[in-house]
């Protein structure tokens, strides 16, 4: 696992990563093909997110992985791939011979859809109808950090989709693109934290006191799980696409 992987945001490994790298060279996954996509499901609801970006409805019954996998036209190894990691913060493979770039870069362009068109304006109404704009100058400056911040992950999300992801088309059509390696990406790789970690400073210290608490600490829970997700996402594209890419590369070579 190259060194860059191992950074998120410029900071020292998360917990999740940290999980990674401990349970890299275990040699085990939590679930195989062979197990019931329904117990996935009820052991970790967060993989509802994973389901939904792949393309997977629900009403898949007591059908396997591979057979939910297989109705839906999934690659089922790298379905795998993505949940076991998310879960459990490692994967089983050995640098992208198992995963199919073509599904991961799929799902990740799902991804993008959902923090851009969903997440992270349904955040913005609810911040717009529990801070009351009409009043302090604290509201306006909720709503303009977390404008900033949506306008830096719109940027980045953009250099992802018209820079990286062109790349790796490129890539899977066997066609040439000397100037440009996957490494840079991952140099360029952030989630502008920093803004973040402001806004959420502002709201918890000095939250208008005429606003709706409940929209409020709601926006803020959503914040905080937006976060949480888009790190998630951020590990997903540096420890299973980039090695994944690098993999490419070399046989390129």
């Amino acid at each position: 696992m190259p060194q860059e992987a191992a950074f998120i945001t410029g900071a020292p490994l998360t917990h999740l990563s940290q999980f990674y790298f401990q349970h890299q060279m275990s040699g085990q996954t939590k679930y195989a093909p062979g197990d019931k996509m329904v117990s996935l499901i009820a052991d970790n609801y967060q993989l509802i997110q994973v389901m939904s970006r792949f393309g997977i409805p629900m009403g898949f019954g007591d059908m396997t992985v591979e057979e939910v996998c297989a109705a839906n036209g999934v690659d089922c190894s790298t379905f795998l791939a993505v949940v076991n990691f998310m879960i459990e913060g490692y994967s089983n493979f050995d640098g992208g011979s198992e995963v199919s770039v073509k599904a991961l870069l799929h799902y990740l362009r799902q991804s993008h859809i959902y923090f851009l068109d969903y997440c992270l304006p349904a955040i913005r109404r609810k911040l717009l109808e529990g801070i009351s704009l009409r009043t302090t100058d604290v509201s306006f400056l909720i709503l303009k950090f977390f404008d900033e911040y949506m306008h830096e992950v719109k940027v980045h999300m953009d250099y992802e989709e018209m820079t990286v992801f062109e790349y790796v088309n490129a890539l899977l059509k066997g066609e040439s693109a000397e100037n440009y390696k996957i490494a840079t990406y991952s140099e360029h790789h952030d989630l502008v934290s920093t803004k973040l970690k402001e806004l959420k400073s502002i709201i918890i210290k000095y939250c208008p006191k005429d606003a709706n608490t409940n929209l409020l600490n709601d926006a803020l829970y959503d914040i905080y799980r937006c976060e949480t997700e888009l790190e998630s996402h951020c590990l997903v594209e540096d420890c299973l696409l980039v090695p994944a890419i690098m993999h490419m590369e070399r046989d390129r070579h």
